[in-house]
């Protein structure tokens, strides 16, 4: 049975007044408008009702300064609530949340939720693309519930961040059977230099509406588990390209093979260094 939510979403994208009304809701300025408003004091009464719904533990975050809506979205977790591997030859997970492991070949399709995408179509770089051939890609997806901050998973330099306009969609499943979703979502990315790891890209994708994107630094020199950025409210994804240097975790790429997501959090391991 169809959730009032479930039932919303398809309306939007399977119907002909859905999709003229989502064309509207997806313009910048209403994007701006429902930002704007989640930023305000007016929005707190979404607090209660969203914490509740998703059985968020308040106790486990910083949570007695909350001013509006998206400061309880982007809460800050408690320090010693997660757990960051410190070791030098690990590559960690940037952010709590649902991964799915795929080897990066010329021909790979990446299929995400049953949208296909290539590793060019998404950085809309073929030169760099190919650099991560015989790698691995790493698509981490939040949902509303996780911890929408996120951190760095090595240690290392960046330079700027390469921000791609795109039209907010949906991240979910209903919306994905329609929409080629990452084509079109407003992302972000930066490429990590470390010593060990080589160059690691780091993709953040925003999502309906409001989907923002907040990362902290420009060109920065950054320690493994250092706050990275977070996103406000919209369903969010993390996506890591990996060099040829990673060994990943063999687990996520069983799950991936069955059509399954292994759930992670921020600061645990994701795979190690090759020897």
């Amino acid at each position: 049975m169809f959730t009032e939510e479930s039932k919303t979403l398809k309306f939007l994208y399977t119907n002909v007044v859905g999709r003229c009304t989502l064309k509207v809701l997806t313009w910048s300025f209403i994007s701006k408008l429902c930002g704007f408003f989640l930023d305000t004091r007016l929005s707190k009464f979404l607090i209660k009702p969203f914490v509740k719904k998703n059985n968020i533990n308040l106790d486990d975050y910083y949570s007695e300064n909350f001013k509006c809506f998206n400061d309880c979205f982007s809460r800050k977790i408690k320090e010693g609530k997660r757990t960051i591997d410190d070791s030098e030859d690990t590559i960690i997970s940037p952010s709590d949340g649902l991964v799915s492991a795929y080897k990066i070949s010329d021909d790979l399709i990446l299929n995400i939720k049953n949208s296909k995408y290539t590793v060019s179509s998404l950085l809309k770089n073929d030169e760099l693309s190919k650099k991560y051939i015989n790698g691995t890609c790493i698509v981490i997806r939040l949902c509303v519930n996780h911890y929408h901050r996120y951190c760095y998973p090595v240690g290392g330099t960046k330079k700027e961040n390469i921000h791609i306009k795109g039209a907010l969609h949906t991240v979910r499943p209903i919306a994905l059977e329609n929409t080629l979703v990452f084509s079109e979502n407003t992302r972000e990315y930066t490429v990590l230099k470390s010593d060990r790891f080589g160059d690691i890209i780091m993709m953040e994708v925003g999502a309906l509406l409001v989907g923002k994107i907040k990362n902290f630094h420009d060109k920065h020199k950054f320690k493994k588990g250092e706050e990275k950025g977070m996103f406000l409210y919209g369903g969010s994804t993390i996506i890591l390209f990996l060099e040829d240097k990673v060994r990943v975790d063999n687990r996520f790429f069983k799950a991936t093979d069955k059509g399954l997501e292994e759930s992670i959090r921020m600061g645990e391991v994701l795979g190690n260094l090759k020897r």
